[in-house]
């Protein structure tokens, strides 16, 4: 089978506006907590309901999908986001609307973190695959860096809308493009998913342990990197004293280390790499930057963890997204598998920029979360090493 460019790219493209309907607001939550006075809990709320849809609708979206195909909930998240964006526009300083566009935009997210990386698998052809599993795991960086470069302009005419205008018209753009390829058929938009959904979902009990591990390590993972992605620029701002010009450079460094270090991590397993090696060695990285939080102070080590942090999080997303084709092989890993794992990051998703300010509000001290988010990531790592085991002993 010859790969289908067009697919794989309409995948990554719908998972990285997904990741940016996300990743619009750390850069402007400072102006946010400034101009409508939000509490702590709640500010990191508007990042974590994202994950609580997730997890009432993930599992239950991937039994759907390959039950009656995607192109119809497509359709569906297209419509939620751009209500989501429209009623932030319409009454942000009104904290319940806002959570509630915050909740609809996840509905949407929910949809296309599901079913863009599958479609960037699906339409891969098997040298091409790693490839495409790459451009799965920097989904989320590319999203945020998007944000990221539209922050000055928002900063130079001081509205923070322009960021949720733009939300509003890449899904209005994304949706175009899926009714154009659709009538010209450019990509089986069901993915070979509504006819053989029997075949795709059927796992082992020992298939079932390893995602389930899987998935368990995406929570602690994507805890620990939600936490460290959402508050970063006022970190940055409070701790450190940068102007937010000077935070969003500073949270640009470890994204940019993202996106490279995913690439490397690619070719490494196109290679014959060790996915679970290769995760075990990311969340040793990232454990590191945590436990050294404390001397973050120092100029260069503070940009040397940005760096390190960056690296980390570049290999592990590749490293997870590419388990469930590992654990099941390529063909069977649709979305059910990728539903599982989804779960388990959206449980991360919901806990972590929660937790992150609620440690700093009790302990007063921002340095305690290196200690208590390092410890998280150590257990990662230690469920990481189960899974280099197991799988060793299933091929053995």
């Amino acid at each position: 089978m010859a790969s289908n460019w067009i697919g794989i790219l309409f995948g990554f493209g719908l998972a990285a506006m997904a990741a940016f309907q996300q990743f619009k607001l750390p850069p402007v939550l400072p102006n946010l907590l400034d101009l409508y006075q939000y509490e702590p809990l709640f500010a990191g709320g508007l990042m974590s309901v994202y994950a609580l849809i997730g997890l009432f609708f993930s599992m239950g979206l991937g039994s759907a999908m390959a039950r009656w195909g995607p192109p119809r909930f497509l359709l569906l998240a297209f419509a939620a986001v751009m209500s989501g964006n429209l009623l932030a526009l319409a009454a942000p300083e009104q904290f319940l609307v806002m959570f509630i566009s915050r909740a609809f935009e996840g509905l949407g997210f929910a949809v296309f973190a599901i079913i863009g990386p599958v479609y960037a698998s699906r339409n891969a052809a098997a040298q091409h695959l790693p490839v495409a599993i790459a451009l799965s795991a920097i989904w989320i960086p590319v999203g945020q860096l998007t944000a990221n470069a539209l922050t000055p302009i928002a900063t130079a005419v001081n509205d923070w809308r322009v960021l949720w205008f733009a939300g509003f018209a890449l899904a209005v753009g994304f949706a175009l493009w899926t009714i154009w390829i659709r009538h010209h058929k450019q990509v089986d938009l069901s993915a070979g998913l509504h006819t053989a959904a029997a075949a795709v979902t059927a796992h082992s009990r020992a298939e079932n342990r390893f995602l389930i591990v899987t998935a368990i390590i995406f929570t602690l993972w994507s805890g620990q990197y939600f936490a460290y992605m959402t508050w970063l620029p006022l970190f940055l701002i409070d701790v450190h004293g940068f102007d937010q010009t000077a935070s969003i450079i500073g949270y640009s460094v470890p994204v940019c280390m993202l996106i490279v270090f995913s690439l490397v991590t690619a070719a490494l397993l196109k290679r014959g790499g060790s996915v679970a090696v290769l995760l075990m060695i990311s969340l040793i990285l990232q454990a590191f930057v945590w436990l050294s939080m404390s001397w973050a102070t120092y100029p260069l080590f503070g940009l040397a963890l940005l760096v390190i942090y960056g690296v980390g999080i570049g290999i592990a997303p590749v490293c997870l997204f590419a388990l469930p084709s590992t654990i099941l092989g390529a063909e069977r890993s649709g979305p059910k598998a990728f539903a599982i794992l989804m779960t388990g990051r959206n449980l991360g998703v919901l806990i972590g920029p929660i937790l992150l300010p609620q440690i700093v509000t009790y302990f007063v001290d921002w340095d305690v979360n290196g200690w208590i988010f390092g410890s998280i990531t150590t257990v990662a790592m230690a469920l990481a090493l189960s899974l280099v085991i197991g799988l060793k002993n299933r091929t053995a």
